[in-house]
């Protein structure tokens, strides 16, 4: 397999990828997909895995620049979402 996503999965928004990717997981779970297609869908799970880790890093990187600092200045620091 390649390192490059799908061009169907490389415009999936985040919410519609991740959805898929449950849906794959479930499936290869349940243990009832032939041989063939449990590979063929468990690859195409590697690549929502690596389009949705993309698009989060992305995410990331915006909110850091969105960041306001204890004096009220811009900063660079990570969002604390654990609180």
């Amino acid at each position: 397999m390649s390192d490059h996503a799908p061009s169907d999965i490389a415009t999936l928004p985040f919410e519609r990828a991740l959805k898929e990717l449950e849906e794959i997981v479930d499936r290869l779970e349940k243990g009832n997909v032939p041989l063939d297609e449990s590979i063929a869908i468990y690859e195409r799970g590697e690549a929502l895995k690596k389009h949705c880790e993309a698009l989060l890093k992305k995410a990331e990187a915006r909110i850091e620049k969105i960041t306001m600092g204890p004096d009220g200045k811009p900063g660079s620091e990570p969002l604390d979402v654990e609180g």
